[in-house]
C-alpha cells in the first residue's frame, strides 16, 4: 500500500508539472556562469550553477509560454558585474512586457555594505521585496585604485616600465604613489557613466526624478524601513510572505508550481525535436578570462580561468569550416593579456569573415585591451552600456630586485655573450641599449594595435590614436565614439548575426566546439581537429594569486592588459 501511495504521488507530481501554472525561480546569490565550463574542473565546480545564456534562453521562451505566470529572483551580494546585470535587466523587462509578474526578493542589498549594482538589477522588476532586517546599500559607484610603489621601495624593489600611452595606467600601480591626471580623468568618466545609467534606471522604475535619485544616493545606505519610506522598495517581507503573495497573485484553478529557471530551460531543450543534419546554425564561441598562449583552462588551486589562443582559434576554425555554420557570435569577457595570443585570435576572426561568415562580438562585463584586440575585426560589436572596453594600449618592463637581494644577502654575477643577453634579468636595471629595444617593442605593439583598430572600425589612424592611448571606456561612451556598434546583450548579437547571414529569426545557436563525449577523451589528430579546442587544467597557473601575478607582469599575462582590477560593484 505504501509503495502504491508513493507511486500515485509521483504520477500526480509529474502531471501537475505538465499542466499547472508555473512560477519560475532564479537564485543569483552565488552569481551566474558566463559560458560553458572551460575544463573538467570547471564542469565539476559549476554543476549546480546556472549559465547566463541558458537563463536568457529560458526567459525568452517563458515570454510566450502561457503556463509561466511569474518570475521570482533572489538577489544578494555583489556576485554579478554590471554587464551581466544589464543583460538580465533587459531579459526581465521583456518578460514584464509579455504580461508576466516579475518579483525581486533580497534578504539584504548589502549587509552594512555596498549594494548599488544588485539594487540596479532589482529595479527592472515589477515588485521589489526586502527582508525586514535587511538594508539597502544604495551608495553610488566607487572605483578604487591602489598603489604599491612606496611599499615596494621600502623592500628594495623598483619597477622599470614603459607604457603607450598616458591612459595605460596599469604600470602606475608600481611606478607612482598617486593617480596621474590622465588616470583620474579616465576613472572619473567611467564612474560618471555608470552612475548616469544607474540613476536613470532607478528614476524610471521607482517613479522618481533623477535629481531625487541622486539625493537618495547621497543619503544612503538605508535601513529597511528607510528604504520603504523613500519608495525604493515595495514591501518589507520574509521569503514565505513573498512567495505566498506571488502565488495568490497568479493563482488560477490550480495552485502554481515552483520551478527553477535552469530546470525549465532543460525541459525546453528536452521537448525540442532533434535538429536535422542540414540545419543552418549560428556558432557561439565563448572567450572568457585572461588571454594567454596555449589552451584555455584553470588551476585546481583557483584564481579563475584563462582564455587560451589555441582553444579559441581551434573553435573559430571549427565553426569556419563547418558548412552548417552561417555566422559566428564571439562572446568576449576578458581584460586582455598576451599580445601574440590576441593577434592569433584576431587572425581567425579575419579568416572567418573572408570565408563569408559574419562575425559578431558580444561583450560581457569587460572586453578591454587584448579583449578589445580580439573583437575589433568583427563585422559588428555589441556591448552593454556598462561594459568596460577599449584600453587600446600597451605596457611592459620588469621589477628590479637588486636592492632587495642585497638586503637579504643574495648576490648576483653575470657571464653574458650578447649585448642584451641579460635584458630580462630582474637582478639589474635596463641599460640604455636595452631600453631602446623595450621601447621599440612597445611602439611596434601599439602601432599594430591602433592600425588594426583603424582598419576594423573604418576610421583613420589619427582618430584611432585619439580614442586609444590606453584609455578605458564604458560601452555607452565607446558607442558614441565608434569603438562599438550597438548597445545590447548576447541575444541582440545573435539577432544581428542571423540577420547578416540571412537566417530566420529563430535559427538555432550552437556552442562551438560541439563534440561527442568520446571525442573529448581522445587525443586530437592535428591542430585542425576540433578536439584541439578543448580546455585543460593548468597546473602551472598561479591559482589564487593569478591576478597578482598578472599585475606583476609574470608569465601568466602579457602586455595588453586592463589597468588594475576594474570591476564595477
Amino acid at each position: 500500500m505504501e509503495a502504491a501511495k508513493v507511486l500515485m504521488e509521483t504520477v500526480s507530481k509529474v502531471r501537475r508539472r505538465r499542466t499547472a501554472p508555473l512560477v519560475l525561480e532564479l537564485d543569483l546569490t552565488e552569481g551566474l556562469l558566463e559560458g560553458p565550463p572551460a575544463d573538467p574542473l570547471a564542469a565539476l565546480l559549476s554543476m549546480r550553477k546556472p549559465r547566463l545564456a541558458d537563463v536568457l534562453t529560458a526567459l525568452k521562451r517563458a515570454r510566450t509560454d502561457h503556463r509561466v505566470t511569474a518570475l521570482i529572483v533572489k538577489i544578494g551580494g555583489n556576485r554579478l558585474g554590471i554587464g551581466m546585470v544589464q543583460e538580465l535587466r533587459t531579459a526581465v523587462q521583456a518578460l514584464r512586457e509579455a504580461g508576466k509578474l516579475t518579483v525581486a526578493y533580497s534578504e539584504t542589498f548589502g549587509e552594512f555594505g555596498a549594494g548599488t549594482i544588485p539594487y540596479y538589477l532589482a529595479t527592472a522588476f515589477e515588485r521589489i521585496y526586502l527582508q525586514p532586517s535587511g538594508d539597502l546599500g544604495l551608495t553610488g559607484v566607487s572605483i578604487e585604485a591602489r598603489f604599491v610603489h612606496d611599499a615596494l621601495s621600502k623592500l628594495g624593489v623598483e619597477y622599470q616600465l614603459g607604457q603607450r600611452h598616458e591612459y595605460k595606467s596599469a604600470a602606475d600601480m608600481f611606478t607612482k604613489s598617486t593617480m596621474t591626471e590622465a588616470h583620474r580623468e579616465s576613472v572619473a568618466r567611467i564612474a560618471a557613466s555608470v552612475t548616469e545609467q544607474v540613476v536613470s534606471a532607478v528614476a524610471t522604475s521607482r517613479g522618481l526624478t533623477e535629481d531625487q535619485v541622486k539625493e537618495l544616493i547621497d543619503r544612503g545606505p538605508f535601513l529597511g524601513p528607510e528604504a520603504l519610506a523613500a519608495g525604493l522598495v515595495d514591501k518589507l517581507a520574509y521569503r514565505d510572505e513573498v512567495y505566498d503573495e506571488v502565488k495568490a497573485s497568479v493563482r488560477r484553478t490550480e495552485e502554481p508550481e515552483l520551478l527553477y529557471v535552469s530546470r525549465y530551460h532543460r525541459g525546453g531543450i528536452a521537448g525540442k525535436l532533434p535538429h536535422r543534419s542540414g540545419d543552418q546554425v549560428v556558432a557561439l564561441v565563448h572567450g572568457t578570462g585572461m588571454i594567454r598562449l596555449g589552451r584555455s583552462g584553470r588551476s585546481p588551486l583557483g584564481g579563475g580561468g584563462a582564455l587560451g589562443s589555441d582553444t579559441i582559434c581551434a573553435a573559430l576554425r571549427s565553426a569556419r569550416r563547418d558548412e552548417k555554420v552561417k555566422a559566428i557570435v564571439l562572446r568576449v569577457d576578458s581584460p586582455g593579456g598576451s599580445y601574440v595570443a590576441s593577434d592569433s585570435i584576431w587572425r581567425e576572426v579575419v579568416l572567418a569573415k573572408k570565408a563569408g561568415k559574419p562575425v559578431v562580438v558580444s561583450m560581457g562585463d569587460v572586453a578591454a585591451s587584448g579583449g578589445y584586440f580580439i573583437s575589433m575585426a568583427a563585422d559588428a560589436i555589441v556591448a552593454q552600456p556598462g561594459t568596460l572596453t577599449g584600453s587600446i594600449g600597451v605596457y611592459g618592463g620588469k621589477p628590479v630586485l637588486a636592492e632587495l637581494f642585497h638586503r637579504i644577502g643574495i648576490g648576483s654575477e653575470f657571464v653574458e655573450e650578447g649585448a642584451n643577453a641579460g635584458i630580462f634579468s630582474t637582478s639589474r636595471e635596463f641599460s640604455a641599449g636595452e631600453w631602446e629595444r623595450i621601447n621599440a617593442w612597445l611602439d611596434r605593439i601599439y602601432e599594430d594595435f591602433v592600425g588594426k583598430v583603424a582598419k576594423g572600425r573604418g576610421m583613420d589612424r589619427d582618430r584611432a590614436h585619439d580614442l586609444a592611448r590606453g584609455r578605458v571606456w564604458t560601452g555607452a561612451d565607446a558607442r558614441e565614439r565608434g569603438l562599438v556598434d550597438e548597445l545590447g546583450g548576447l541575444e541582440d548579437a545573435m539577432s544581428i548575426a542571423r540577420k547578416r547571414a540571412g537566417l530566420p529569426i529563430d535559427a538555432h545557436v550552437r556552442t562551438y566546439p560541439r563534440m561527442h563525449p568520446l571525442e573529448r577523451l581522445r587525443q586530437p589528430d592535428s591542430s585542425d581537429d576540433k578536439s584541439a579546442a578543448l580546455s585543460r587544467l593548468r597546473l602551472e597557473a598561479w591559482g589564487p594569486l593569478a591576478h597578482v601575478a598578472a599585475q606583476l607582469g609574470l608569465p601568466a599575462s602579457g602586455p595588453l592588459i586592463l589597468p588594475g582590477n576594474w570591476t564595477v560593484r
